[in-house]
């Protein structure tokens, strides 16, 4: 289901669709609305597949909470809704992105390695 989601709220971004630059009640574009939320499902999917207790799944949230506060974060480096950045303040909000991005990715790559070893260990128990 969460891969379900993150792909139907990623697809409008990567397709460019002209509503995403509409507002939605309050001033905030449904595109970084929608980005936020692709952030977030995508996230929520290696926490999904850990174990609780486990160092992946504290990994695994860790990297929810950080996607959960990419959009405040970068409406509070922007000053706006808008996510229009000035000086320096651009660069920061890129580096912050990229290393939520890459964090969620890498935890994703390490649930996905933990269940196939797994898998592979059931299998030959067998």
């Amino acid at each position: 289901m969460l891969l379900i989601i993150t792909a139907l709220s990623a697809w409008p971004l990567l397709a460019g669709a002209p509503w995403l630059e509409s507002e939605l009640p309050g001033g905030l574009p449904a595109g970084n609305a929608l980005s936020a939320l692709s952030l977030c499902s995508f996230a929520a999917i290696p926490v999904a597949m850990s174990m609780r207790g486990t160092g992946l799944r504290r990994a695994s949230l860790a990297m929810l909470i950080a996607a959960a506060a990419w959009l405040p974060t970068s409406i509070l480096l922007a000053g706006n809704l808008s996510l229009n950045f000035a000086g320096d303040r651009g660069g920061i909000w890129l580096i912050v992105t990229l290393t939520v991005i890459a964090g969620v990715i890498c935890t994703l790559a390490w649930a996905s390695i933990a269940a196939t070893l797994a898998m592979c260990r059931r299998w030959k128990s067998k």
